[in-house]
């Protein structure tokens, strides 16, 4: 038995509504006409399934504030795209000057461009501009700099770079927020400029403060090269042969040439000959153990690279320094001056790291300098002509390397040391004028040269050998006269000879000092050796023969023996009147004695610990005796002044 209700209308009122309002868009200006009706047809209490029909009457179209409200949480197509845009701008980090009336989308039109053509015109010059008085801190609120016309012919006269970075275009600097980049700016109220415009700037700063020197312009060496060839009316290409093209590390002659010496001291006042300044009296007297001497202003600049040759003038005050960096510097050695000891000249040589380089004596009118090559390179200061001097090419399996030698005293003779062969070593003796090998010294001493010294007269050579074993050498006979053994020496690195002993034997030098790997120093007398060396030679043939030592005994006793050095001894320099003797080391900061002649005692008032010499390179006294100059790695040339 069923119960039969009967279908009726049921009307629903605001509540259904708004909750239908409030699933779709949350908005409450939608109109809620009570007038709205919905029938419902079936079963109302839901036992039998109906059929529920709903009919929506009259809803209104969205009003402005629902679009703007829906625009502002969704977004639009429009907003989408402009963000990307924003996005791309703020990844070039550009600065864009904005004024305070303009909005963010307030200034744009209907097709989304904004107003930023109008520029800077509405704006006042006291907020584009400011006094930068380096207290208060720098705005950002500043136009970036326009690139200047110059620099567009920097550009194409420049080389085009290698590499090419794209975020230099995209990067921008603030001058005026760094003390150190303020001097990079044109005007005063100059802050931001462009990456790319920065390293303009970097370059053209660098290249006010370090000019192209004149050997590295290439344009400028070719029009030297063309108007000599003029001048002279020679073509010095075809003197060039195929050998010398293909031989490694050569050098073109005719770009390396100076100016004469006497055009350099034209203008240096006060440089005259070393004689002339000298006082008239008797010859002074050092004192022992303590020592009067003064610092004087360091020579030059630092130079770049090691200083590993020093060189003072035979008659003028001038010093020659040289090294790794292949150029020859020339100062004039004037304290006392408004600019004390200026840079005279200098000579760069191209691939050839500088090992040794020294005045030709007696005249010091010509420096010789040489590097690890076959050749070395003569420099005439009369003439400023430089030129390159290649080694014998029968002589070329026992000379690789010129990068080792020593001028006679007397100017004539060139001691190269030779490669060394298994067991022992060689020295080649070449004439200094004409280049010409003259003789060969060989030396038996296990490990080969270590060092050798030229007498005094130029007639003969002192050899150590690096087992400690001493061979003197005499050039008139071309033989080995004697050899003898150092006391107690334990890998021999250096050896020195200075002093007048009185005699014409063995040279007329006095004292004979031997450094070894260990830091000892052992000094010898000469003095009896010469006079038995004299009686030797005023016997006859046969009876010299029989003394194979010359007179000159085998295994001598030193004078003095030093042990104030802890590292291998690399420096033993005597002063030319010889009452001083330098010893150093540089393989240790500050390793440096001097010692007084004759009595063979070390100063204990200097060096101190506070001078500053660091790690030493080169030593050399003044033809004087006066002067004392020390170089370092560093590159740096301190002066001291001995007074006595």
């Amino acid at each position: 038995m069923g119960v039969k209700h009967k279908d009726r209308s049921v009307k629903f009122e605001d509540a259904p509504l708004s909750k239908r309002n409030r699933d779709d868009d949350d908005d409450d200006d939608v109109s809620n006409s009570e007038d709205e009706n919905m029938s419902v047809d079936g079963d109302h209490n839901g036992h039998k399934g109906g059929e529920v029909d709903v009919e929506l009457k009259d809803i209104p179209e969205k009003d402005e504030t629902e679009r703007k409200l829906e625009k502002l949480l969704f977004g639009d197509e429009d907003g989408f795209f402009g963000a990307l845009r924003e996005q791309q701008e703020r990844g070039t980090r550009d600065l864009v000057l904005m004024s305070d009336g303009e909005g963010g989308s307030e200034g744009a039109d209907e097709d989304g461009e904004g107003d930023d053509e109008k520029g800077l015109d509405d704006i006042a010059d006291a907020d584009l501009f400011f006094l930068d008085s380096g207290t208060a801190d720098a705005t950002t609120d500043v136009v970036r700099s326009p690139e200047t016309p110059s620099d567009e012919g920097d550009e194409e006269k420049t080389t085009p770079a290698v590499w090419h970075d794209s975020d230099d275009e995209r990067l921008t600097v603030s001058l005026a927020g760094h003390h150190r980049l303020r001097k990079l700016r044109l005007t005063e109220g100059e802050d931001l400029i462009s990456g790319k415009e920065y390293i303009r700037r970097l370059r053209r700063q660098f290249e006010r403060l370090h000019p192209t020197p004149e050997w590295a312009d290439p344009e400028r060496n070719i029009k030297r090269r063309k108007k000599k060839a003029i001048t002279t009316g020679s073509d010095e290409s075809e003197e060039v042969s195929s050998d010398a093209a293909d031989e490694m590390d050569t050098d073109e002659e005719e770009e390396m040439s100076m100016q004469p010496l006497a055009r350099l001291m034209q203008d240096v006042t006060n440089l005259t000959k070393i004689e002339d300044n000298k006082k008239t009296g008797g010859k002074r007297k050092l004192r022992q153990e303590v020592l009067d001497i003064q610092r004087l202003k360091d020579v030059g600049r630092d130079q770049p690279s090691s200083v590993d040759s020093l060189s003072f003038h035979p008659r003028y005050p001038l010093l020659l320094s040289s090294g790794p960096a292949s150029t020859l510097f020339l100062h004039h050695i004037s304290p006392q001056a408004s600019a004390p000891n200026p840079l005279l000249t200098s000579l760069h040589i191209r691939r050839t790291p500088i090992h040794t380089s020294a005045f030709a004596p007696p005249t010091g009118n010509k420096i010789f300098a040489s590097g690890r090559r076959r050749y070395f390179h003569i420099w005439d200061l009369d003439t400023g002509k430089v030129s390159k001097v290649n080694g014998t090419a029968d002589r070329k399996e026992e000379q690789k390397s010129m990068e080792r030698f020593k001028l006679s005293p007397c100017g004539r003779y060139i001691g190269l040391v030779g490669t060394a062969r298994k067991g022992g070593g060689l020295i080649n003796v070449l004439d200094s004028g004409t280049a010409q090998w003259i003789a060969q010294v060989r030396v038996d001493g296990r490990g080969g040269v270590a060092d050798f010294a030229w007498w005094s007269d130029g007639e003969g050579m002192t050899v150590a050998s690096k087992n400690g074993e001493i061979s003197e050498w005499d050039g008139r006979l071309r033989r080995v006269v004697a050899r003898w053994q150092d006391e107690g020496a334990v890998g021999t690195t250096v050896l020195s000879l200075g002093g007048q002993s009185g005699r014409k034997h063995l040279g007329g030098d006095r004292w004979v000092a031997v450094g070894s790997s260990s830091g000892i120093v052992n000094i010898y007398d000469r003095r009896p050796w010469a006079a038995a060396h004299g009686e030797w030679q005023s016997k006859k043939k046969a009876e010299q023969e029989k003394d194979a030592q010359a007179g000159i005994p085998r295994n001598p006793k030193p004078l003095r023996t030093l042990d104030h050095l802890t590292t291998p001894t690399s420096h033993l320099v005597f002063s030319p009147d010889g009452q001083l003797l330098v010893m150093a080391s540089r393989w240790k900061r500050d390793a440096l004695k001097l010692v007084h002649l004759p009595s063979c005692t070390v100063y204990r008032n200097w060096p101190t610990s506070n001078t500053p010499f660091g790690r030493i390179s080169a030593v050399a006294i003044s033809p004087g005796s006066d002067l004392l100059a020390v170089a370092n790695e560093q590159g740096r040339i301190r002066l001291w002044e001995i007074h006595g």
